[in-house]
């Protein structure tokens, strides 16, 4: 059955003790506002890059003043910005506003820069369902976002954040992250491309944009969600809050003192500044993390005189946060973000493999990031965690890689480093990993929360021709629970309590192999405390005559055969069939669109199990939902068994953007006749009151029992 679906760690900058504000990085390299209302000329406000129209455009309103009307289509005009390097060292940042007036039948290019070969651009497919940003790197860097995300007639800010140093690009609409993926720009000299606004290809005018651009930026270093925020604004009313933070949110700074700056939000006069060690009280504004009020966007800590006189200390994550003060606005003061950074501890850190890693190399040399100060390290290496753990007098080396030799298959190995800083020694974790060979956990994995009461414990085989399988809520004890032989790597529990830990593993035997047998590693998940329906984690890709075929679309029954009644179509038109980018929780989640035409859209879960929904006391059924801005505004509901239906109270809940939570009291259906105990199906659906049509996704279907 073929479905075809109709829609679509940062760099430490060690500051100079400069008592001066910073730079701001942040300012665009080229911002045309699209101002002008006539003529062939689109200024470049920053006044680097003037733009030319390659031919007559339409100058119409904007979000902010005037904008440019492009007509679509191959060969029309476009804003030819010339050659330039656009990007920097840091990375590339682009902002602009969006209004699509439509399909045309061609890509559209919304800015980019290209000649030959050789481009980077951000185009939409002909029906804006799809959005994306390219380039010509090796291999080619094509992050694209899926879906309904530019409705027709409507302004969109439309941005994408490139970070050089970690080789990712981030896309944002409304300000709001929607994708973020691996990304990079070919290394070489731009500055002889031509860029330009509203066009795939400037060298040949290909792919026109079809509607309005207004306000449109280009940045050479990667910007933040709040820059992004502000860039949307900047044009408008201002943003008011702190923003670019130095140190970066999040850094690890590698010194006991630091100089903290920031940009001013467009609003303030004087800042206030709250710096501690306790995120909750740096929120709240507790008045020990208060260290006043000042006219500078800086200031010195870890210094005397300053605050922190004695120093920062070594393992230690410190949170701060400034608010814009401006007593002459009534919004004063605004509260900022909580920034934080962080100084290394003196104990060994970011072990190379990590902790817990699998299938490592048997050849692998053992690596780690040397404790704050330390001068000298000891390793201790086994196979037996107490040994490592209790070891002394080691012999110290300066550098921080050690090899171990040749290590066997599927085994156990535990490491400690200790770290010597003169004054004194660090007595370091006890890591462990385990080699390749050894059995994988593939359902749950590794200590996964909210899994199902009723898992399927899967793993890959290692070396062994048989299995031995041990589960428990005790991991000192666990039991014996089956064996078996190769090819067979399943195990079902049964039924277990809710919101409880349970430990297994799976020791491996092979006659033919002389380390046989082999102890596996010890896993554990914790179950759910509520009733899982459906988290749309379990379906997969594989074809539907593989006996493991688990295609999201099998399992809930939708419109794709019987059209004329039914308009709803569930899945992805290409793998993965379930939607793994826009989703509430875990991995994936269903994608629905509809077609009220026929009356209605609709998808019905058979259910074999968890039919009960009074166990434990369960009264409440939850559902996440999310629409999308270009959708017309139908009817959800949701029906038991077939006919028992009750709607969702938002007449426009399948135009909105964001994950809902739905709660409908199970007795709204008991009143309905259905046996709460017996429950069969669950049927999502947009019933007509329009006719239109749109794509919705579903996720998250659980029971919960009432709150203690």
């Amino acid at each position: 059955m073929f479905k075809k679906l109709i829609y679509v760690v940062s760099f430490v900058l060690v500051p100079s003790l400069i008592l001066t504000s910073t730079a701001e990085a942040s300012d665009p390299v080229g911002w045309w506002q699209l101002d002008e209302g006539a003529g062939l000329i689109a200024a470049d406000r920053v006044g680097n890059h003037e733009g030319t129209l390659t031919g007559p455009l339409a100058w119409v309103d904007g979000v902010y003043g005037g904008a440019l009307q492009f007509q679509g289509g191959n060969g029309s005009p476009f804003v030819d910005l010339g050659a330039w390097q656009t990007d920097g060292p840091d990375g590339l940042s682009l902002c602009l506003w969006a209004k699509w007036d439509g399909t045309n039948g061609s890509y559209q290019g919304l800015l980019s820069q290209r000649e030959g070969t050789m481009y980077w651009w951000t185009e939409l497919n002909p029906d804006a369902s799809e959005l994306r940003f390219k380039s010509n790197t090796s291999p080619q860097s094509n992050l694209l976002l899926t879906g309904e995300h530019l409705p027709e007639g409507e302004w969109m800010h439309v941005a994408f954040s490139h970070n050089a140093a970690e080789n990712t690009g981030t896309i944002y609409l409304n300000g709001e992250e929607r994708l973020s993926g691996d990304w990079d720009l070919p290394a070489g000299d731009f500055s002889n491309l031509r860029s330009g606004i509203g066009v795939v290809n400037t060298g040949d005018g290909l792919g026109t944009f079809n509607g309005a651009l207004d306000d449109v930026m280009i940045f050479q270093v990667p910007l933040s969600q709040e820059e992004i925020l502000a860039a949307m604004e900047g044009s408008g009313v201002g943003f008011p809050l702190a923003k670019s933070p130095d140190p970066s949110d999040g850094i690890l700074h590698e010194d006991t003192w630091v100089n903290l700056s920031w940009r001013a939000g467009d609003f303030a006069v004087s800042h206030d500044v709250y710096i501690g060690d306790n995120f909750d009280d740096v929120d709240s504004g507790a008045e020990s993390t208060f260290v006043g009020n000042q006219e500078g966007t800086f200031i010195v800590v870890g210094f005397p005189g300053f605050p922190y006189p004695d120093g920062l200390v070594p393992g230690t994550t410190y949170y701060w946060r400034i608010d814009e003060v401006n007593d002459a606005d009534p919004n004063s003061p605004w509260k900022g973000n909580v920034w934080s950074f962080s100084i290394p501890p003196k104990t060994a850190y970011f072990p190379d493999p990590a902790d817990d890693a699998e299938s490592v190399s048997l050849d692998a040399t053992l690596s780690w990031t040397e404790g704050f100060g330390a001068k000298l390290h000891t390793v201790y290496f086994g196979d037996n965690f107490d040994d490592v753990n209790n070891a002394t007098g080691g012999q110290t080396q300066a550098t921080v890689t050690y090899s171990p030799g040749t290590l066997k298959m599927a085994k156990t190995y535990y490491w400690r480093v200790d770290e010597f800083d003169i004054v004194e020694t660090h007595k370091g974790d006890v890591w462990s990993f385990i080699t390749e060979g050894a059995v994988e956990s593939l359902d749950p994995v590794n200590g996964a929360v909210d899994v199902t009461q009723t898992p399927a414990l899967t793993w890959a085989p290692g070396l062994g021709a048989s299995y031995e399988i041990y589960f428990g809520t005790d991991a000192a004890s666990l039991e014996l629970k089956g064996s078996g032989d190769l090819g067979s790597e399943s195990y079902e529990p049964g039924e277990l309590e809710w919101n409880t830990t349970y430990y297994w593993r799976v020791d491996e035997a092979n006659n033919a192999n002389a380390d046989s047998p082999w102890t596996g590693p010890l896993w554990s998940f914790t179950t759910a405390n509520f009733l899982i329906i459906d988290d749309m984690e379990s379906y997969n890709d594989l074809d539907e005559g593989d006996p493991a075929s688990n295609r999201i679309y099998l399992a809930w029954a939708d419109g794709f055969d019987n059209p004329a009644v039914n308009g709803s179509v569930v899945g992805n038109v290409n793998a993965p069939f379930a939607e793994q980018t826009i989703v509430h929780n875990g991995g994936q989640s269903m994608p629905m669109s509809y077609d009220n035409a026929v009356g209605k859209s609709e998808a019905t879960l058979t259910l074999s199990s968890n039919n009960d929904w009074t166990v434990k006391g369960v009264d409440t059924l939850t559902i996440w939902f999310r629409g999308a801005s270009g959708n017309t505004a139908e009817t959800l509901y949701v029906a038991l068994n077939g006919n028992a239906r009750v709607e969702n109270d938002a007449p426009d809940a399948a135009t909105g953007t964001s994950w809902t939570e739905w709660n409908i009291p199970l007795q709204a259906f008991a009143d309905q006749g259905v046996n709460l105990a017996n429950v069969n199906s669950i049927t999502l659906g947009l019933s007509s009151v329009t006719g239109g049509a749109g794509m919705m996704y579903f996720d998250d279907i659980r029971l919960y029992a009432p709150m203690p």
